[in-house]
């Protein structure tokens, strides 16, 4: 998958880290440490990990994916990566 999508709350910027949904590689989300979660009230599950997004970025970079976008949205903040192939 060359894209991914990374987000946390604004208020919470020292994580939990969302890393993906159940259909993101599992190589990429066992590299960040994140596990597969659903949250109450969802339909869908999403990998989480502890770690702030500073820390899941410089993993993502040590692999080879690059920032090529951030935004908020509401009270969350996502970053938007792509990984040459």
């Amino acid at each position: 998958m060359p894209y991914l999508l990374i987000s946390t709350k604004i208020r919470l910027e020292d994580g939990p880290t969302i890393c993906g949904d159940e259909k993101s590689d599992p190589w990429i989300m066992e590299k960040l440490g994140a596990k597969l979660v659903q949250q109450f009230g969802s339909n869908f599950k999403e990998y989480m990990v502890d770690d702030p997004p500073l820390i899941v970025l410089n993993k993502l970079e040590e692999i080879g994916y690059t920032v090529i976008s951030s935004t908020g949205v509401g009270q969350t903040i996502i970053w938007t990566l792509h990984k040459a192939q």
